[in-house]
């Protein structure tokens, strides 16, 4: 695999000057590398997915744009008068600043670029970081706090708030239990192994155990070799510049998580952004780049990776993986598929995306994933052919430094992973594969009812709901709160500014009960703030007639 990769640029050397590597004719390309043939419109690859299905992005009435960004204008001015407040005495000061001694030193503080948390998130930072004081599962207790001082500090009252549903953790699958029966292999595991390893892999912590789970990991996605790591983020960071380097291509979908960027960052690699889930954008893109080359010298690109996600957290969409494969091949690039949230969430045996549109994991030239969500534990892994992981065992951050991965994590993971294979001898994991499914799709459902702008793909289990307007956000989450609902609810800047939302992760963990629950408070606290501002009228009679393996009374 790595030999292939490295090998790529003096491949395109090869070819005669009709045709590229990837076999796109060139007969248009011109002396500066750059082709002026005018193509008709068309559709792309024209690579249609019949289990793809149409994912709405409704855009919010004209209104609510409008006073989104006139609230954020308001609070800004506010922000800019407690700034001059501050500045001559008459409000006090809480954030740090530089000492009068050293104000002719490089400031460790950046005024402007620290307006937003001082004078914006400060006032709402009630709503995030809330401690948790018992099992994280389908209702957890939270610590009663309060503040004093409009947020800057928080004090413990003493009290807990017992029993609050928790709609915003990624426990896809339910495996965050506490279940003596369950873990006993996981507390087995503690008393031989202990809880840390404190070493890496390399040198003397490589234990039986980890060994394991990368060939049950690789059995399990149906590839030849798998490496797995202690940590999610890192997996992704670290791994990346591994791969890729100076003379090399990154074609990254805009919404991938930071820990795509991180790692496209270090690599030194040109990286290059398509629209989100546009394979007219991305197959432009990689057009340019094999008939153009590198900028200025127009060399071939040492090798072009294209990066995208399983699921989008923030959206709830699903990468369109058959067309992106299509493209990749036709254009000879790599594809580097992130799983976190699909892993385990999706698919009928819930093996992710590759799994759900059917397609061959051969082509996926690096399949990566976490064990922090569907798996209850923690860690990542990367998976494909033996020649690849081989490669970044000795060439990885994350493999070469990194302390390995905790034992009773790694028998967590294993545990779980043998439930959804079935080879503890059960069917509980199937049970809860469909459990989440049936989940996901009834609560998405419920929310389209209601008159709720909903995100994302039908088989997704993070279901967001815009609330747009600053204010609204702040409220809603403290209304759900106070009706014992914890969510998650994000804004600026990790999401557009005029698409603020809370985020809803259903798992398979989730009661009838508890959903109705929580729907219930979801419609009076909708009707209250004023946030059912879909346009569409929904009827979940379609959704009737969705199957396609009805069988017929004899």
């Amino acid at each position: 695999m790595i030999q292939t990769l490295e090998s790529y640029s003096c491949k395109l050397s090869l070819f005669s000057k009709k045709y590229l590597s990837n076999g796109v004719k060139c007969e248009h390309i011109g002396k500066n590398g750059y082709h002026n043939h005018k193509e008709k419109n068309g559709q792309g690859t024209g690579v249609a997915s019949r289990r793809h299905k149409h994912e709405p992005f409704e855009q919010a009435p004209m209104y609510v744009a409008v006073l989104t960004y006139l609230g954020f204008g308001i609070v800004t001015l506010f922000g800019y008068l407690r700034d001059f407040l501050r500045a001559v005495g008459l409000e006090k000061c809480n954030i740090a600043q530089e000492r009068e001694k050293q104000k002719d030193f490089v400031p460790l503080y950046q005024d402007f670029e620290n307006f937003y948390t001082r004078n914006l998130y400060m006032r709402v930072r009630d709503n995030w970081n809330r401690p948790i004081c018992s099992l994280p599962g389908p209702v957890f207790d939270l610590m009663e706090r309060v503040s004093d001082d409009y947020n800057w500090t928080f004090r413990f009252t003493g009290k807990t708030i017992h029993d609050v549903i928790n709609m915003g953790s990624y426990n896809y699958l339910g495996f965050a239990e506490n279940n003596a029966d369950f873990l006993k292999t996981v507390a087995d595991k503690v008393r031989q192994y202990g809880v840390g390893v404190c070493s890496t892999r390399q040198e003397i912590g490589n234990l039986s155990i980890h060994e394991e789970l990368e060939q049950l990991v690789a059995n399990f996605l149906g590839v030849e070799s798998a490496m797995t790591y202690g940590m999610g983020f890192a997996t992704n960071s670290m791994n990346i510049p591994a791969l890729v380097g100076k003379g090399c291509l990154i074609l990254s979908d805009e919404l991938n998580h930071t820990s795509l960027i991180l790692g496209a960052r270090l690599s030194g690699a040109t990286i290059r952004v398509f629209k989100h889930n546009n394979m007219q954008s991305l197959e432009k893109m990689l057009k340019e780049a094999v008939c153009s080359g590198q900028p200025r010298t127009h060399r071939p690109w040492k090798k072009i990776l294209i990066v995208v996600e399983g699921i989008y957290s923030m959206e709830g969409s699903v990468v369109r993986l058959p067309e992106v494969i299509a493209l990749k091949k036709k254009y000879k690039a790599y594809l580097y598929l992130d799983e976190a949230h699909s892993i385990g969430a999706v698919g009928q045996t819930g093996r992710g995306v590759t799994e759900l549109f059917n397609v061959n994991t051969a082509d996926v030239d690096v399949m990566m994933g976490t064990f922090t969500k569907s798996f209850g534990a923690s860690g990542g892994y990367i998976a494909g052919k033996k020649e690849l992981v081989d490669y970044l065992r000795t060439h990885s951050h994350s493999a070469v430094y990194a302390t390995a991965m905790s034992p009773p994590a790694t028998e967590q993971i294993i545990r779980a992973m043998k439930c959804i294979m079935g080879k503890d001898g059960s069917t509980e994991g199937m049970r809860r594969i469909r459990q989440l499914a049936e989940n996901a799709k009834y609560f998405r459902s419920r929310l389209k009812e209601m008159g709720f702008i909903i995100y994302g793909n039908d088989d997704s289990p993070v279901v967001p709901v815009l609330l747009y307007m600053p204010a609204k956000v702040v409220a809603f989450a403290r209304e759900m709160l106070a009706r014992k609902i914890g969510v998650v609810v994000v804004g600026f800047p990790a999401t557009p500014i005029t698409e603020a939302r809370a985020r809803f992760c259903v798992s398979a963990a989730h009661t009838r009960d508890m959903l109705n629950q929580v729907l219930d408070c979801m419609n009076e606290v909708g009707d209250l703030l004023c946030l059912k501002f879909s346009r569409r009228k929904y009827s979940p009679l379609p959704n009737l007639c969705d199957e396609t393996d009805f069988e017929l009374d004899s």
